[in-house]
């Protein structure tokens, strides 16, 4: 199941840096990244909120080291990833496809109320961002905020509807059901041979 779920984390990496330098605007002093969000959907679906988590801090320091990201890419990617894949958790029982995977739709919350909010109140203080703690003391802290909140959602809000739409497709192909066999599977397998060594111990 892990050697499954690192291939998919290396896939969603390559994905999410490959289309990095077509894909992003600059808000304030952040480089928004709707493809970071639209990953997040697929890898939090597919993966899990961790492996999701994991995903989004490869992809922002490739960014980083490729110069077409900043540092907020971690607050502004981790969360989304997160709380997509702890959604997922609840919805993937349903019946109705258009609700298992609505999950997609927690992914802004996770990047703009929670990242945004983190990012703007505690990041950038911590990493010295002169600029944005500037326009924060000019314009007030409640001033600001909904503004910063509305360019990280220009960003987050398309990419969840791409990812959302993506999965749906996928799941229409029979992709997604063919990853949940397979990884049962190897949940199985890996399960009766710890059991057979167990029981000839």
């Amino acid at each position: 199941m892990h050697t499954r779920k690192i291939a998919l984390l290396a896939v969603f990496t390559a994905l999410g840096v490959s289309l990095a330098p077509f894909f992003w605007f600059q808000f304030l002093t952040t480089k928004a990244y709707p493809t970071q969000h639209f990953v997040n959907v697929l890898s939090g679906v597919t993966i899990g909120p961790w492996w999701a988590a994991l995903t989004a801090i490869f992809i922002g320091t490739i960014r980083n080291m490729l110069g077409i990201g900043t540092l907020y890419a971690f607050p502004g990617g981790i969360p989304g990833g997160i709380l997509v894949g702890l959604g997922y958790i609840f919805t993937r029982k349903s019946r109705n496809r258009f609700v298992k995977y609505s999950a997609a739709f927690l992914e802004p919350i996770g990047t703009v109320l929670i990242g945004g909010t983190f990012a703007l109140l505690i990041f950038a203080p911590l990493i010295g961002d002169v600029r944005l703690l500037e326009l924060t003391q000019k314009e007030g802290i409640l001033n600001l905020l909904p503004i910063f909140w509305a360019g990280w959602a220009a960003s987050s809000v398309p990419g969840s509807i791409i990812g959302y739409v993506t999965i749906l497709t996928l799941d229409r192909l029979g992709v997604i059901a063919t990853l949940s066999v397979s990884m049962e599977k190897k949940y199985k397998a890996a399960k009766a041979i710890y059991q057979t060594i167990h029981i000839h111990r």
